[in-house]
């Protein structure tokens, strides 16, 4: 019996490692061409014995990728921000409130979650022209804060139902506290690991939104990395050394948001999701 337990998890150690090296390959091969010279022509496979720096330097200045790191900060930040605390509030009273109106509303939300975000192109664009918000932080905000609110709801409203005991509200509706102080002193502090489940699913994808980001950010003083990006593969498509350590650079912050919330990610996916 230990012998087949021991096989099976030596098969599952060694099937995650493929898998996870099979993932890695993308990367490896981004690093490889990113420090390599102009010129440089061999294979994409092998790393050179040398690292050529300046690519990322001529990369950040051409690119323009300061101006383009801030304004997906300032986006990716604030709407993060926006569907946290919206998208929790509304879900504690989805989750708390069992009433037939709440139901349906649940049932609207999760819906929604099935019609592609591109069907509204035309109506949101007249809608952000007739309003004047062409080309500002606001409707990139307000744009991805729509398109991922109803699975921000979702995810909080199952990890609600299944995680947190109602007896917790109970006894400190018995000690006099109010809904909104029951919620962010008692109940919000213990949605630690889906508010990091959101956190990294909503900012990978605000991150890395092209599809109206080319539409509604037109202007090169508020455009995001992702339309500067693929301005410059199109004005640099013969130097790809310097595309990938464009690309590479433009990577590294939400990495670096995975790896610090990484420990929170899959609990919180499981949690939300069982009781959707």
């Amino acid at each position: 019996m230990k012998a087949r337990t021991s096989r099976k998890t030596w098969i599952l150690t060694l099937a995650a490692l493929l898998i996870t090296a099979f993932h890695l390959i993308p990367f490896y091969i981004l690093l490889t061409t990113a420090i390599k010279r102009t010129g440089d022509f061999s294979s994409k496979w092998s790393f050179p014995d040398y690292v050529n720096i300046e690519n990322f330097t001529i990369a950040w200045e051409q690119a323009n990728l300061g101006n383009a790191l801030v304004n997906s900060i300032i986006i990716t930040s604030f709407a993060a921000i926006v569907l946290i605390l919206f998208g929790s509030l509304a879900a504690y009273a989805l989750a708390r409130r069992t009433t037939k109106l709440n139901k349906y509303i649940y049932i609207l939300f999760v819906g929604v979650m099935v019609i592609p975000p591109l069907t509204a192109l035309v109506p949101l664009y007249r809608m952000v022209v007739n309003f004047g918000l062409m080309n500002t932080h606001l409707v990139a905000v307000l744009n991805n804060v729509a398109a991922f609110l109803p699975l921000t709801i979702f995810l909080y409203a199952g990890f609600i139902r299944s995680t947190i005991p109602k007896e917790l509200e109970e006894a400190a509706k018995i000690d006099g506290a109010n809904t909104l102080s029951i919620f962010f002193k008692i109940i919000f502090p213990l949605l630690k690991p889906i508010t990091a489940t959101v956190l990294i699913i909503s900012s990978v994808y605000i991150w890395n939104d092209y599809q109206f980001a080319i539409f509604f950010l037109q202007d090169s003083s508020v455009q995001t990395l992702t339309v500067v990006l693929a301005s410059f593969f199109g004005q640099n498509g013969s130097q790809l050394n310097l595309v990938a350590a464009a690309a590479l650079m433009a990577s590294l912050p939400m990495v670096i948001v995975f790896l610090f919330l990484q420990r929170f990610f899959i609990e919180g996916l499981a949690a939300g999701s069982v009781k959707g």
